[in-house]
């Protein structure tokens, strides 16, 4: 069977650790020949009680994007499991989520990335083998509001989460008619949980800070293949 008949396998792999190993990160991609990958920085959601008390010196984290193809990305969660040693506390957590579509110029500079690294870029479909364990959750809400969700969520049965500032850019117009609110400044919180806990805390958050509420939040859940560092 020839490529051309062949499904082609990309994932997005995420990397949510402290800002020191995500440059340890950075290398390793690089030493890949990875070099689409993206990074943000967030903020973790531990108290800041307990930040002192573990030592960790602070919340700031750095979320590391990439696709990749999902042989490689594989290969890249063991290597994050052992290089970044994401076992130990604070050392971090990632993940990939599948993804059934690309541009074709992007599909070209990753069957260069397999290639070098001795991968493919096609495979067999393998959505039910995944690890179907996990979910991430992502809720979007007014500025100042992550503190909320992250408390319904907790209620719900999350562990923690991961705060990213955003600026909205959609038609206020169409936004405003939906009730969704047009201010500018947005949070994201990303929570990675287990699946049987999803439904429980899309609710908890949904009825508080949802669109009727004044944080005018969207809440979604997005599957997720493999998990590293839980």
């Amino acid at each position: 069977m020839d490529n051309s008949q062949k499904k082609v396998c990309i994932q997005a792999l995420v990397l949510i650790t402290t800002p020191r190993q995500a440059d340890r990160a950075a290398d390793m991609f690089v030493r890949r020949g990875l070099d689409m990958h993206y990074r943000f920085n967030g903020q973790g959601t531990a108290p800041n009680e307990i930040v002192d008390m573990l030592g960790l010196g602070g919340v700031d984290k750095s979320i590391m994007v990439s696709v990749l193809p999902k042989e490689l990305s594989g290969i890249m969660l063991e290597s994050f499991r052992t290089e970044l040693q994401m076992h130990a506390v604070n050392s971090g957590i990632a993940f990939t989520i599948p993804l059934n579509g690309i541009s074709n110029i992007l599909l070209r500079v990753l069957a260069q990335s397999a290639e070098k690294n001795g991968t493919s870029l096609y495979g067999k479909d393998e959505s039910g083998m995944a690890d179907n364990r996990h979910t991430l959750v992502v809720a979007v809400v007014n500025r100042g509001f992550s503190g909320e969700v992250m408390d319904a969520a907790k209620r719900a049965g999350a562990r923690g989460g991961t705060i990213v500032h955003s600026r909205h850019t959609g038609d206020e117009e169409k936004t405003g008619f939906w009730g969704l609110g047009i201010q500018e400044e947005k949070e994201i919180v990303m929570i990675l949980t287990e699946v049987d806990k999803k439904v429980g805390i899309m609710k908890s958050v949904g009825e508080r800070c949802g669109a009727h509420s004044d944080a005018k939040g969207i809440v979604i859940s997005l599957p997720v293949d493999a998990v590293a560092g839980i």
